[in-house]
């Protein structure tokens, strides 16, 4: 698939076929998260991927019970190694740029997961303690989203989006 025809097609899924996902194709999807840009390089990003229905079933109830979540065959939830990020840029590592370069290869795995056929959807609402603990993450390993992957069973039309012309600002604002 194109670039472009990808990023025009791609949209969330949240019904997905029980078929498992290879093996292969998880490696190859994080690799692509993998390849995003971080600030200076710091790729602070962590990947756990969750499998375990039971898992799963537990992460979704800290989805604020998003069950969705739990029916799709593997689950990405996405971290940041505070420690790595913020020991270049501080504070602002630790609250931005965190954010900033886990977004940046979400966007890589979702589109890499769509060129394979995958569907996906990016939650970012979660209790992010529960999620810490469920996961037994390290203390400065933090959850920052968590995201579906699958065969879609069904896809939706895809929403309208605005016009370009309503949000690019030249030089200037007007």
């Amino acid at each position: 698939m194109q670039t472009m025809d990808c990023i025009r097609d791609r949209r969330s899924i949240m019904e997905y076929k029980p078929d498992p996902i290879p093996e292969n194709i998880i490696e190859e999807i994080l690799g692509a998260a993998g390849q995003a840009p971080s600030s200076g390089n710091v790729q602070d990003w962590e990947f756990v991927v969750v499998k375990n229905p039971e898992t799963k079933a537990k992460i979704a109830k800290a989805a604020w019970e998003q069950d969705f979540i739990a029916t799709a065959p593997v689950l990405v939830v996405v971290c940041t190694d505070i420690d790595r990020v913020s020991a270049t840029y501080g504070n602002r590592g630790e609250t931005l740029y965190s954010v900033q370069n886990t977004s940046a290869a979400i966007q890589n795995l979702m589109l890499a997961a769509w060129d394979k056929e995958i569907g996906s959807c990016w939650i970012g609402a979660f209790n992010e303690a529960t999620i810490k603990g469920i996961l037994v993450l390290p203390t400065n390993i933090r959850p920052l989203a968590i995201i579906t992957l699958g065969y879609p069973a069904k896809i939706n039309k895809k929403p309208g989006r605005r016009n370009p012309k309503e949000f690019i600002h030249m030089e200037r604002w007007e």
